[in-house]
């Protein structure tokens, strides 16, 4: 079995309206060094199947046809064997 940890993030190309909020936020605390802001997602779940080969291939199909819209956002993931016990 293989824990895996996916961080989805909007494409640098598409507009960020809740990053920007929560940046102006910041500026209202008095944060002012705070640039850039940017919101995702991170997903973490487990993958019961027997090699790592097969972890990333489901793990691949699950984020690019369910948990991240392709046209907007890039994913990235990492997978950790974990003892089933």
């Amino acid at each position: 079995m293989y824990k895996a940890k996916v961080i989805v993030k909007r494409k640098l190309s598409i507009l960020d309206p809740q990053g920007t909020a929560v940046e102006k936020g910041a500026v209202n605390l008095g944060l002012k060094n705070i640039k850039h802001t940017r919101i995702g997602k991170f997903i973490e779940f487990s993958v019961d199947v027997n090699s790592k080969e097969e972890a990333k291939n489901e793990v691949e199909k699950y984020c690019s046809k369910l948990l991240a819209n392709p046209i907007m956002e890039d994913f990235e993931y990492t997978l950790e064997e974990v003892d089933e016990t």
